[in-house]
């Protein structure tokens, strides 16, 4: 995706990168995740009940 970019300074390229990895890994559902994102994965195991044993 960024290959096809003309940028004007490796900031920008830092800033957008930036923002692309957040939106894969914060605002994107997942297949692995039941088709959610990773912050309600999170949320709803934050509210499970389960416990694992050591």
């Amino acid at each position: 995706m960024l290959d096809t970019w003309l940028f004007r300074s490796l900031e920008e390229v830092r800033e957008i990168t930036w923002a692309r990895m957040l939106e894969y890994n914060e605002e994107r559902d997942h297949d692995s995740l039941g088709g959610m994102t990773p912050a309600e994965a999170l949320q709803k195991a934050e509210a499970s009940n389960f416990e694992l044993s050591a």
